[in-house]
């Protein structure tokens, strides 16, 4: 290691900048956000060397070589840190890339050497630091004192921050629930010691593509030690859980043998009690069709805390594989997702109006009736359809057909995959949906919507 990290306090310090243009700016800029008192010099000359003295560092943005060369030699003389933009020769010390989460602040360094490279490696920290870490950083920090009032012993201070940044009380504050951990935390400190680090994260894992989760999804489903999911959640995305992970299979398919939403509750409850870390992994969005609000309550009677991230449910994840826009100023200026199952009457409620499109989730049993009350209230028989089943999946399969044939088409096209229904005029805009499409016989293209 030749160059040695360090971090400078800069507030209210004055801090130089020699050179104009895009590169100076930007070095302004962060030396602000920072807290310095920038104080930019044009460096069509050398600064003077009381100029430089008075700096605690100074960066050189310039691209004559001898004025360059000369600020950068009186900053070593006066013994001032002194960085010349691509230029580690002249430079005692390198700008690292940055990843900025308020009170964390990570440095990569490559001496010089590869700027683009520490580039991607900060790219893929800011993948992984959660984006809330500095207010995980800055809650600790107000509660410092009052710990080391309440538990004067090391050993039991350290005991008790290590269960708290492992626990339910920084998922919460990662989860931007502040008040509710704060809470947790004065408990904790009353207590002299945090309850069991029992939590659930109710997850999307999206329509099926692993690429499809969301940052935060990601690092939960890494970190889980109890994974509750659907059926529906892919292999490739399971495979992102730890291999020690407990896996618990929930699944709920049409016409099979499913696990009870009353046992799958208790199965939540039972183990954030005994302190787990729980994921519930659900296809799509846990609060779109994936009775996310039912395991909410359940949590919430129980007292387990309990964090939900969204995912990308699958009209949206399907539509985008197929091209196919949900609205369109010239065709459609409502979206309506509706189920085909339900406890909510004999069939979900859908509008006629041809300036809607549907997205029909679990509809596989119930397409045959939606297609009668959609021709019944007025639609026209000759309305694009598209039955995706696997959607954004390596198998993906894609039929095309009408309104009237609806029925027909999905009888005669679907297997045993998730499917998802698409009626309206934007279908005919999908990428290899036919110019005029006709459901006798049906049009089916397989492996992806390319």
């Amino acid at each position: 290691m030749r160059h040695f990290p360090i971090f400078l306090d800069l507030l209210d310090r004055p801090a130089l900048v020699v050179g104009e243009g895009a590169r100076a700016d930007a070095k302004a800029a962060a030396l602000a956000a920072a807290g310095a008192v920038v104080v930019r010099h044009d460096g069509q000359a050398a600064p003077d060397a009381a100029a430089i003295r008075a700096a605690i560092v100074v960066f050189i943005c310039v691209f004559d070589e001898a004025v360059a060369r000369e600020t950068a030699a009186r900053a070593r003389a006066e013994r001032v840190p002194v960085n010349v933009v691509d230029r580690p020769d002249l430079s005692t010390f390198v700008m690292p890339a940055i990843v900025d989460r308020g009170d964390v602040v990570v440095a990569v360094g490559t001496g010089g050497a590869a700027p683009v490279l520490a580039r991607r490696i900060r790219a893929r920290i800011q993948q992984i630091l959660p984006e809330r870490l500095g207010n995980l950083a800055a809650f600790s920090n107000r509660f410092r004192a009052t710990v080391k009032a309440a538990i004067p012993d090391f050993d039991s201070r350290r005991r008790l921050w290590e269960r708290v940044l492992a626990g339910p009380i920084a998922d919460q504050v990662l989860a931007g629930r502040e008040p509710e951990a704060h809470a947790a935390m004065v408990e904790a400190i009353n207590r002299r010691e945090v309850p069991p680090a029992g939590i659930v994260h109710l997850v999307g894992a999206g329509p099926g593509d692993p690429e499809l989760l969301t940052l935060k999804a990601l690092r939960l489903i890494e970190e889980a030690e109890v994974v509750v999911h659907d059926d529906l959640v892919s292999a490739e995305i399971l495979a992102r859980a730890r291999v020690d992970a407990i896996r618990i299979p929930v699944g709920k398919r049409q016409g099979r043998p499913s696990t009870p939403q009353a046992e799958i509750e208790a199965i939540l409850v039972r183990h954030a009690a005994a302190g787990h870390r729980v994921v519930r992994l659900k296809g799509g969005d846990p609060f779109v069709f994936g009775r996310g609000g039912e395991e909410v309550e359940a949590l919430r009677a129980a007292g387990i805390p309990y964090t939900v991230v969204p995912g990308i449910t699958a009209a949206l994840g399907c539509a985008a594989a197929l091209d196919l826009p949900l609205t369109h100023r010239g065709h459609a200026s409502a979206l309506t997702l509706v189920t085909g199952q339900g406890r909510l009457g004999a069939g979900p409620p859908v509008p006629a109006d041809p300036r809607h499109t549907v997205a029909l989730y679990m509809g596989r049993g119930a397409a045959a009736a939606v297609a009668g009350r959609l021709l019944q209230g007025g639609r026209d028989p000759a309305t694009p359809v598209a039955v995706v089943e696997n959607g954004t999946r390596p198998d993906q399969r894609v039929a095309f057909g009408t309104l009237a044939g609806l029925g027909q088409l999905v009888e005669g096209e679907c297997s045993d995959g998730p499917a998802l229904i698409f009626i309206g005029e934007t279908v005919a805009l999908a990428h290899g949906a036919p110019a005029a499409v006709d459901a006798t016989p049906p049009r089916r293209r397989a492996g992806g919507a390319a």
